[in-house]
């Protein structure tokens, strides 16, 4: 017989079972990258986490003879549906055996928190952050998981969800890229330089560590306004914009974050990661005491890199400044001791992005399917 017991998030205990559950699930699977303890902790603490200044969410465990044997989060992004007149509510940290009847269970728990809040809809895997990663992962699952800011999960996973009556909403794709065979053709190259030079729009580059937090809030602004048309959109309070920027700023490498200013305000960013998802599978959750030292070394010697946040305002495509974005792209992927690099999750939506991607040299390699049921 299978229970489903409702965290109390307030219990140190019960967080703790809620978030070590994928460490079983995955300890002999070699793509998993397990998420830092203390990361996953601030996921469910109702005080800290911005989501629930406005939102709210619950977590539940499936239980089998006194052994769990899965788990759920069930979320109600209240902004979201605001902004797009819908009564959706998301599922988030699906992780379960192969096993029809727990997942079953696991979801029933989810319609059923969903109609007592007088909602219709349920779409997920998404989170309670832009950087959470969206969907179960359809293709690509030999391949690792590109540190934590997308999901892993065994092949099974699709089977299970599509067995309770989920229908595919949105494809996000991830694309890889060759540094040594990416290259902007030369028309574009020169659209790039003429931009620049003439000076409506700036490359910011940064010198520092320092320097680059100083414009901290300025791109957590812009990152704000760039998305608006995507399907995932809505608008960031001001204490998600600065929780978002600040977790980039963990693993930022200065030299890879690139702005495009016009007048002194963001209107372009790229931001690139060296890809610690090795030192991560060593740390097994943990940052100390050998684990941030290791991860510091692997930004040093990984040989990946992650562009995970690409974007410029709508308003400023179709003056060049598409054309500077990627010139900024090639040089971050080709300039550096790189080998390897991964476009994270671009939305099947970004049409235009996508085509002009592929048409430089880029492939796709994974894909995240976002899920949606009426209920």
């Amino acid at each position: 017989m299978i229970t489903l017991e409702k965290v109390d998030t307030q219990s140190r205990a019960q967080v703790r079972r809620f978030i070590r559950l994928p460490f079983w699930l995955y300890a002999n699977c070699p793509q998993w990258v397990p998420p830092l303890l203390m990361d996953s902790e601030m996921q469910l603490n109702r005080q800290k986490h911005p989501f629930f200044e406005h939102s709210d969410g619950d977590f539940f465990i499936a239980v089998r003879d006194g052994r769990d044997v899965g788990r759920i989060a069930a979320l109600e992004n209240r902004p979201y549906n605001r902004c797009h007149d819908k009564r959706q509510a998301q599922f988030y940290f699906f992780d379960c055996l192969d096993d029809l009847e727990v997942a079953s269970a696991l979801f029933n728990r989810v319609f059923e928190w969903s109609r007592e809040r007088g909602l219709n809809e349920v779409v997920g895997p998404k989170g309670l952050s832009p950087f959470d990663g969206y969907g179960i992962q359809i293709e690509g699952t030999e391949r690792r998981q590109m540190m934590t800011m997308m999901n892993y999960n065994y092949p099974y996973y699709s089977h299970l969800v599509e067995s309770q009556g989920f229908g595919k909403v949105v494809d996000f794709v991830s694309c890889y890229i060759d540094p040594k065979t990416f290259h902007l053709p030369e028309r574009v190259r020169r659209i790039a330089e003429w931009v620049e030079k003439r000076g409506d729009l700036q490359v910011v580059r940064f010198r520092s560590k320092r320097e680059l937090v100083s414009w901290a809030g300025k791109i957590g602004e812009s990152y704000n306004k760039a998305f608006v048309k995507n399907w995932e959109y809505y608008p960031l309070s001001e204490h998600e914009v600065k929780f978002v920027v600040d977790n980039l700023m963990v693993v930022a490498d200065y030299r890879l974050i690139k702005i495009i200013a016009h007048e002194g305000e963001v209107v372009g960013f790229l931001f690139a990661f060296p890809d610690l998802s090795a030192a991560l599978q060593r740390a097994h959750g943990r940052l100390l005491p050998f684990g941030l030292p290791d991860l510091l070394l692997e930004m040093r010697r990984t040989k990946w890199i992650s562009l995970n946040g690409v974007g410029i305002l709508p308003e400023f495509q179709g003056v060049g400044g598409n054309a500077l974005m990627y010139s900024e792209m090639e040089k971050t992927v080709g300039g550096y001791h790189f080998h390897d690099a991964e476009l994270t999750q671009v939305a099947e939506s970004a049409v235009q992005m996508r085509h002009d991607l592929e048409n430089l040299g880029s492939r796709p390699y994974k894909n995240h399917r976002v899920y949606g049921r009426k209920i």
